[in-house]
């Protein structure tokens, strides 16, 4: 017999699913990266047209069956709408959430990287931060929570400024990551160490990378 299980968790992706399905990959609080069908949620007047999209994050009543999870409510916290409505910010947060969908796995503890997500969303709405910098911030703290980054930085020829930033960046708390900024040169040599800690250790295409590449060269051309 099935059993209803409340989850507290962001939507990384979904897809059509049938007719009028849609199939989705959530990371949670308590169950790590699940797969959940959400039935007739791509019927207009579905009442879970809305919570069935990149970026949600809330609470889920799921009905857990032997196999898998469908959706039957949720209690939406922040839909994080100021992403949908700018592509480049939308690229950008779907690339967070593909990484989120590499690294994390069912039935494991998430919860760091759940709220490093979350986090991490909610600075792509803030134009304070530039958006190059919350990427490095987010790509070198999921490392550091997967267990994939070496934190010797000393054996890297940077500035004091650019050593500083990328301590701050592995060992304060997961809300204090998106706290500040630093001067373009800083930010060029926080650049090139991920740019080396992404070939080695981030695998796999990106499909959202491609597109914020297209948008880069709009911008300059």
């Amino acid at each position: 017999m099935g059993q209803t299980v409340s989850l507290i968790g962001l939507v990384l992706a979904a897809y059509p699913y049938g007719d009028y399905d849609k199939r989705l990959v959530m990371l949670t609080r308590e169950r790590g990266k699940v797969t959940v069908f959400a039935k007739g949620a791509r019927r207009p007047n579905s009442s879970l047209l809305a919570v069935s999209k990149p970026f949600v994050f809330g609470e889920f009543l799921l009905y857990e069956g032997r196999s898998s999870f469908n959706l039957m409510q949720a209690r939406v916290t922040q839909y994080f709408e100021e992403l949908s409505q700018d592509m480049e910010a939308a690229c950008y947060g779907c690339y967070f959430c593909e990484i989120a969908d590499y690294y994390t796995r069912e039935a494991n503890d998430e919860a760091e990287m759940l709220k490093l997500l979350y986090q991490s969303l909610r600075a792509l709405t803030k134009k304070s931060i530039p958006r190059s910098l919350s990427r490095c911030i987010y790509e070198l703290r999921a490392l550091v929570i997967n267990g994939e980054c070496p934190v010797d930085f000393e054996k890297l020829e940077l500035s004091p400024s650019a050593l500083y930033t990328l301590r701050y960046i592995t060992a304060s708390p997961l809300e204090k990551l998106y706290t500040f900024t630093v001067s373009p040169e800083v930010l060029g040599e926080v650049e090139g160490v991920l740019r080396q800690y992404r070939k080695l250790y981030l695998e796999g295409q990106y499909k959202s990378l491609e597109v914020l590449r297209v948008l880069s060269q709009e911008k300059t051309s």
